[in-house]
């Protein structure tokens, strides 16, 4: 459901989860590793159905320290709709974007 990296037609970068590679750009962290991701399903999809999607950033944290580095944690929903604008799915990342220490 998310865009590969080329998109015959498509104008623009292409990657996967936008949402995240722009929080690394507007927080310039250059590494970034995703330490949770769940499916919750609602509505069956049902032969016929069109689905659309959409990410939501649903938090940002302030700055952090870890192993990896300093950087912050984010979490990004990609809700997932039928064709009558009912939800089917929510898949939900919990990401950290970081700078490695020097």
């Amino acid at each position: 459901m998310r865009p590969h990296f080329w998109e015959p037609g498509a104008a623009g970068e292409q990657v996967a989860l936008k949402v995240h590679f722009d929080l690394k750009a507007i927080f310039d962290l250059p590494e970034a590793v995703m330490t949770d991701n769940t499916i919750t399903f609602y509505e069956p999809v049902r032969p016929g159905d069109v689905i659309s999607n959409q990410q939501v950033l649903q938090s940002v944290s302030g700055p952090k320290t870890t192993k990896l580095g300093t950087g912050r944690f984010w979490v990004i929903d990609v809700e997932f709709h039928n064709q009558r604008d009912q939800l089917v799915g929510v898949e939900r990342y919990t990401g950290f974007g970081y700078r490695r220490a020097a």
